[in-house]
């Protein structure tokens, strides 16, 4: 029974093509022209998937979205538009969308975008799983998470082997990298994670690359590893930064060669998995040390991601507060309950240096201990160690003009600025801006800015 895949354009053409070719790869096209017509197909018949314009004369494409999520919550949906605004796609996603697709676009990438969603039998189950899991579901409208979501979903739609998420404690380096593989062409493929500095060394190596029988005493029978356990999945190597040195040697082969030898044995054992490693650790500092290997620092390094702490956008605060405020009286059974507009301010007030967890405990404690139906600031559950109240606001370095200005124009500018200064010497320049190199490196591949001499790439 071939996939019913919906699609939903006011364009006569585009809409006809775009049927035509999803027919030739096996699939069963239902066409509706508006919003009217998409509903009444729904009921009708739901379909596996659902392919959306934006515009439509009678209504706009994110209700008509927002409506097929309400009346079918597993639906997966994508989204094309000829408005290509960053607004526009973070809205999408948080509305469920798994992609965001801006005309022109090119039909193969549309329809290799409907293989993954609908690769397998298994494609509903994954569906949940990624709606669940997957990147629509990291909280936070601030311009940084904004660019995190947009990057990380890049990420997801190519099958890059290696991702290096950095970040203090309770940011949440665990949840993006298990969105990333929900949102992925390995969602239906093992998500494995591990911790570095949860087991000794001996026991992380076998855990890592298993181990043949004999190898050891007590080793009475072959075990296979993570790696081997994820093959096509995705490995979340958490705390890398305090791996030991020896195992640093073998999982640097393991990424170049997709490669290793299980503890004891003689035969190469092949793999195919994408390997997120997570650290609050400074690698370089690590380096410097000798403590972490440099050639495996560039390999993990290729595509970094740093995660904001909480203290940085504070205007995330109250829609994770509200958030953790509702899992919490679901999980334990408790009458729902809302923050007041004080308790919201008190707590986007305080400096949460245990992160995003250290938000979450607050609020599960004040869930469970607070009786009132409306939990003011007084009823917060903060425990010994929130973090201090927000200093005073300190005067602006820079004015915002009247007419309002780009803030990528004013970040360009600074890290231009920057760079000059220090005679274009990345450290120091991270130092002047309270950045890391990885961030500065990130930041320069942004806008193209080289050395003088070297020219824009």
């Amino acid at each position: 029974m071939p996939k019913r895949i919906l699609v939903v354009n006011n364009e006569n053409v585009s809409r006809l093509s775009l049927c035509e070719r999803l027919n030739q790869e096996g699939y069963a096209c239902v066409c509706a022209e508006n919003g009217a017509q998409a509903m009444q197909q729904l009921k009708e018949q739901p379909p596996d998937l659902a392919i959306l314009d934006l515009q439509f004369p009678d209504i706009d494409g994110l209700e008509l979205l927002e409506w097929l999520r309400a009346a079918s919550p597993d639906l997966p949906a994508i989204m094309i538009t000829a408005c290509s605004s960053v607004d526009t796609a973070v809205r999408a996603m948080k509305l469920g969308a798994y992609d965001y697709i801006a005309k022109p676009f090119d039909m193969s990438q549309l329809v290799n975008s409907v293989n993954n969603i609908l690769r397998s039998e298994g494609a509903s189950t994954s569906a949940r799983e990624t709606h669940k899991f997957g990147l629509q579901n990291l909280i936070g409208n601030s311009p940084i998470m904004r660019e995190i979501r947009l990057v990380a979903r890049k990420l997801a739609d190519t099958d890059a082997t290696t991702i290096l998420l950095l970040g203090e404690t309770g940011t949440g380096k665990d949840m993006l990298a298990l969105a990333i593989h929900y949102d992925s062409a390995r969602v239906d493929k093992p998500f494995m994670n591990i911790t570095c500095t949860a087991l000794p060394d001996s026991l992380l190596d076998s855990e890592l690359f298993g181990y043949e029988e004999g190898a050891f005493t007590g080793a009475r029978k072959q075990k296979k590893g993570l790696f081997e356990l994820a093959d096509g999945g995705t490995v979340l190597l958490d705390e890398i930064g305090d791996m030991p040195a020896e195992l640093q040697g073998k999982l640097l082969r393991v990424i170049e060669e997709k490669a290793f030898k299980r503890i004891g044995g003689t035969k190469d054992v092949s793999v195919n998995v994408r390997i997120v490693a997570a650290t609050n650790r400074d690698l370089e500092k690590a380096i410097a040390n000798r403590t972490f290997r440099e050639d495996l620092y560039y390999r993990l390094s290729i595509i970094p991601l740093l995660l904001p702490p909480l203290r940085e956008r504070r205007e995330d605060i109250p829609a994770l507060a509200n958030h953790f405020l509702n899992m919490a009286c679901e999980e334990h059974g408790r009458p729902l309950k809302t923050l007041t507009a004080q308790a919201l301010e008190r707590l986007t007030g305080l400096d949460w240096p245990g992160n995003i967890r250290q938000l979450r405990n607050v609020i599960e404690r004040t869930a469970l201990l607070c009786n009132e139906q409306e939990v003011d600031a007084c009823d917060l559950q903060l425990g010994s160690h929130p973090g201090p109240e927000r200093p005073e606001r300190r005067r602006y370095a820079v004015q915002l003009p009247e007419e309002g200005c780009d803030i990528e124009d004013i970040e360009e500018q600074l890290l231009q600025q920057a760079l000059e200064r220090t005679r274009w010497n990345q450290t120091r320049a991270a130092r002047l801006l309270h950045m890391s190199r990885d961030q500065i490196r990130y930041k320069m591949a942004k806008y193209r800015l080289k050395k003088p001499g070297l020219g824009r790439t």
